[in-house]
């Protein structure tokens, strides 16, 4: 069954890790389909972050929009889906990283995930995504 718009949002403002999807312009070749960090909060633009120079990166500016799905399993299998426009690529916050690492790791591994990720994965940007339209469903309502 659809989840209406207020559930949809709650669940997407949880900290799932989603797969994002973007197409490529390469032919023969499938959309990238990768996990991703993400922040999200109901009624604003969803953003996530990615190396400056990556696959991603690069097939996100491509593309100029993207797909983001998140799931869970537990209690019920519950899912949302949001495609939408890229509205902006800029390089990545300090604060930015900080939030996101946050989000998704305890607190005492937060300073040394950022020290990692800024050395081995160089410069960040941080991409905002326009929601625009929705998928979802919870299967355990049928």
């Amino acid at each position: 069954m659809p989840l209406p718009l207020p559930e949809r949002e709650v669940f997407l403002s949880q900290p799932h890790v989603a797969a994002l999807s973007v197409g490529r312009s390469a032919p023969g070749r499938a959309p990238l389909s990768v996990p991703v960090w993400y922040w999200y909060e109901p009624g604003h633009d969803l953003w996530l972050m990615t190396g400056r120079d990556s696959v991603k990166a690069k097939a996100i500016a491509a593309a100029g929009c993207v797909t983001l799905l998140v799931e869970r399993l537990e209690p019920t299998i519950r899912y949302v889906s949001v495609e939408g426009p890229v509205v902006s690529r800029e390089p990545s916050t300090r604060e930015e990283m900080k939030a996101l690492a946050f989000r998704y790791l305890p607190a005492e591994k937060v300073e040394d995930y950022l020290r990692v990720a800024q050395h081995e994965q160089g410069p960040q940007i941080t991409v905002r995504i326009r929601p625009e339209h929705w998928l979802s469903a919870d299967l355990g309502t049928v």
